[in-house]
């Protein structure tokens, strides 16, 4: 979950031909049947003008976000004589829906989670991009499993044009260093080994915190997220937050009970139980930094740095050390997964070649650099020149998402509302709590499940 929530063959080469804006038969080699849209066969529209240089975007990032993101399009702008008009919005997910329904849809949306893309999707308003990117050559660069996030029946309907990753182990550098322990864990296993190390010491080894105001319990969830991917692989992780499989089936209690071995092994997380709902996320971290450290390590998102102290953040390769959250030891799947999430571009406007013509950048290995440059922007794409980053803290980020097996988005951002940003984050606050077990949970979530969400992609071949 994100800090701020809420939540057969491609078309064929006459169709694409006549449609006129696209530029050969790029075929989606999971696609399951002609149509511009689901279940539709034409191209997605809307009622502006085609083919007039300008492009409009909407998205939810403002501020200096914005200012980046305009930056980044300047050099292709003066290249191509298209002007892109971005309007940002933080009622993005209302307010794209509303647009839609009156046809002020945008040429391009900018999707801050996958949900509200493919509810659009699945009404016929976005394009697949099948249709008008080289699916192959995507797929080749951009990290493997990212497209997974935007598929619907079969067929992909968006495209990252930025990342965040979430299955990063942060600590306080000198300290760490000092104390001798492993700065790369190969698996879960070694992980555990230098917990168990740093609590002998009388420290905890791990920060950790759950509260987040109206959103206490979410990073909860990532937790399970990333055990579920570890313990069990990619493949079970699509179908339980597809609910192909039950919440409640056997191997997400597992899940939900290897997290409870780690918090209540003694003196391994700082607080234990208690401490942890009591925490804010923000200032988990926050006693590493102490002389001498109160904890020392945390799994959390590349973003967490921007909620250490100023004079940490001042100076991060000096003060801060990281390694990626490592993979199962054995078991079901023992490839190394990365968990994250990522802002998602769809063509609302399939008739219009300058939309398209933007998408193409948009979605490639070529956008970015200031913004890169800038601080706070990851690539989706592993082919990007890292040199580009600030820091050599965003450049390891950028090469663990780069070097990862698979990309999965976060869990909780997939699945219902109800459930990703309702029961779920009311259920790890139980858990945790004591007051439900693992199967209690498990089934109270599984039963919040809307019946007209459930499986919805199943046979989908993904």
């Amino acid at each position: 979950m994100t800090t701020t929530r809420r939540r057969g063959l491609a078309l064929g080469c006459g169709f694409a031909i006549a449609a006129t804006m696209l530029a050969g038969c790029l075929q989606n080699p999971n696609a399951v049947g002609g149509g511009g849209a689901a279940g539709g066969g034409s191209v997605v529209d809307n009622a502006e003008t085609d083919g007039d240089k300008v492009v409009t975007v909407m998205g939810a990032f403002g501020g200096a976000e914005a200012d980046a993101f305009r930056e980044s399009l300047a050099e292709f702008e003066a290249e191509t004589g298209i002007r892109i008009e971005y309007n940002p919005d933080s009622d993005f997910t209302n307010l794209i829906r509303l647009r839609t329904s009156s046809g002020q849809q945008p040429d391009i949306a900018i999707f801050p989670q996958p949900g509200g893309l493919l509810e659009l999707a699945e009404q016929g308003y976005v394009e697949p991009i099948d249709t008008y990117l080289d699916y192959d050559e995507l797929d080749r660069t951009l990290l493997p499993g990212f497209l997974e996030s935007a598929r619907l029946n079969g067929r992909v309907y968006g495209a990252p044009m930025r990342m965040a990753v979430k299955s990063i182990v942060w600590y306080p550098k000198a300290a760490y260093e000092a104390g001798g322990w492993n700065t790369a864990p190969a698996n879960l296993d070694e992980l555990a080994e230098v917990a168990a190390e740093i609590s002998a010491t009388g420290t905890p080894a791990w920060c950790m915190g759950w509260e987040s105001g109206q959103g206490t319990g979410w990073p909860g969830t990532d937790w399970i997220e990333e055990l579920m991917l570890r313990m069990w692989g990619p493949d079970v992780y699509d179908d339980w937050v597809t609910n192909r499989i039950p919440f409640n089936d056997e191997r997400v209690v597992a899940a939900f009970d290897a997290l409870g071995e780690m918090i209540d092994a003694p003196n391994n997380v700082r607080g234990g139980r208690s401490g942890i709902l009591s925490t804010a996320f923000g200032d988990a971290m926050l006693p590493a930094f102490a002389d001498p450290p109160g904890c020392y390590l945390e799994r959390q998102g590349n973003f967490v740095t921007g909620f250490l102290p100023e004079d940490v953040q001042a100076n991060l390769d000096e003060e801060v050390g990281l390694f990626i959250y490592p993979p199962a030891a054995e078991g079901e799947y023992t490839g190394q997964p990365m968990l994250g999430g990522g802002d998602l571009a769809a063509l609302m406007n399939g008739n219009d070649p300058d939309a398209i013509e933007v998408m193409r950048f948009l979605t490639s290995d070529r956008f970015g650099g200031p913004w890169a440059s800038a601080g706070g922007w990851l690539s989706p794409h592993s082919t990007f020149d890292v040199s580009l980053y600030p820091d050599e803290i965003t450049r390891t980020t950028a090469e663990f998402a780069a070097s990862a097996d698979v990309f999965r988005y976060d869990g909780s951002d997939l699945m219902p509302n109800a459930v990703g940003a309702g029961s779920f984050w009311d259920g790890m606050i139980e858990w945790l709590q004591g007051t439900k077990t693992a199967e209690q949970v498990t089934t109270d979530i599984q039963n919040s499940w809307p019946v007209d969400d459930s499986a919805k992609d199943e046979g989908d071949g993904s």
